[in-house]
């Protein structure tokens, strides 16, 4: 029996505002990351779900919480949909970094997972942290529809994984998820994926 996974991107938080790398830095939601996490727990509401799993990182759990709040559910930490670690990119701009480094700022540009940060936690590692953590929570809700609150860089990796897109490609087929909008994946029981939509916001008014 196949399982709906409702894939969302946390809310704003200060350092995403300025187009900063958070990666594991456990960065706050911003205001609008607030109305963002209200306007999805209204989506919600709207349109329950069985279980919420989310990131351990405040910003994802913050985001969950008016869902939680709404559904009268309590949210379940998964460690393994935590996002990428950055290494030197944690809390700057490519910009900055390209302005110390233009030759690898270039190689990334090009290929993000042959060519990431220094430091960076391995790209396909965390593609494949990301996907047995949602085969998982599949698994264990089967024929459920489970909201999911994770991390931009992290799901594209993975929903490139599952939908057999070279994952050094993530950066132009998937340029962003935006923040608090849904994406339904259908998780089948042999672990294949079949993507419904993407990117939808939960409310039209909300940035």
């Amino acid at each position: 029996m196949s399982t709906t996974l409702l894939l969302v991107r946390h809310g704003q938080t200060v350092w995403h505002a300025e187009n900063r790398y958070a990666g594991i830095s456990d960065i706050d939601l911003t205001d609008t990351g607030r109305t963002q996490a209200e306007a999805l727990g209204r989506w919600a509401a709207a349109h329950p779900v069985d279980a919420i799993w989310t990131s351990p990182l405040s910003r994802a759990v913050a985001t969950a919480e008016p869902a939680c709040r709404a559904l009268g559910l309590t949210s379940q930490s998964e460690p393994h949909l935590r996002e990428c670690d950055f290494g030197v990119l944690e809390g700057r701009t490519l910009a900055e970094f390209e302005a110390e480094d233009p030759e690898w700022a270039a190689a990334y540009r090009s290929d993000p997972v042959e060519h990431s940060f220094p430091g960076a936690e391995d790209p396909l590692a965390a593609a494949a942290r990301g996907v047995r953590a949602l085969r998982e929570i599949a698994a264990a809700h089967p024929g459920e529809r489970v909201l999911v609150v994770a991390h931009n860089t992290l799901l594209r990796l993975v929903l490139c994984t599952l939908l057999s897109i070279p994952v050094g490609e993530y950066r132009r087929v998937l340029p962003r998820l935006r923040n608090a909008a849904i994406s339904e994946l259908r998780m089948n029981p042999d672990g294949s994926a079949a993507l419904l939509s993407l990117n939808v916001p939960c409310e039209t008014d909300v940035p």
